[in-house]
């Protein structure tokens, strides 16, 4: 686990910055949904009798199917921010987040120190 802490000293975001941050997250809406389908097609189409590998790429498919929709649903709640004037606030502190963290989790909900309390806790 990666605990560094990205440095919010800037967060001003441009107008620039921000067109492109909504231009990925879209891309990344995209890739999701289309993820899913695919994953659903394919336990869709998968036999009735399932063998040990089978079983097992059940299992892969299971787990990243939860994994994209979790990040689906930070994806489309972070587009939700932008539409509400609210994107690139800390939910935690209510600080402004770091430009560059942003540039990297553009769906990140929690600023880095806010981040790092939380993956912290048992």
């Amino acid at each position: 686990m990666n605990h560094q802490i990205i440095d919010d000293r800037d967060t001003t975001l441009s107008p620039e910055d921000f067109a492109v941050l909504r231009e990925d997250l879209r891309e990344q809406l995209l890739f999701r949904r289309e993820q899913l389908q695919q994953l659903s097609d394919a336990a869709n189409g998968a036999d009735a009798f399932l063998d040990r590998r089978t079983a097992g790429q059940m299992e892969v498919r299971v787990k990243l199917a939860a994994s994209a929709a979790m990040v689906l649903t930070d994806v489309e709640a972070a587009l939700v921010r932008m539409d509400l004037g609210h994107y690139g606030i800390c939910h935690l502190c209510r600080t402004p987040m770091a430009r560059e963290q942003l540039m990297i989790v553009p769906q990140a909900r929690y600023c880095g120190r806010c981040q790092h309390v939380r993956e912290a806790r048992p």
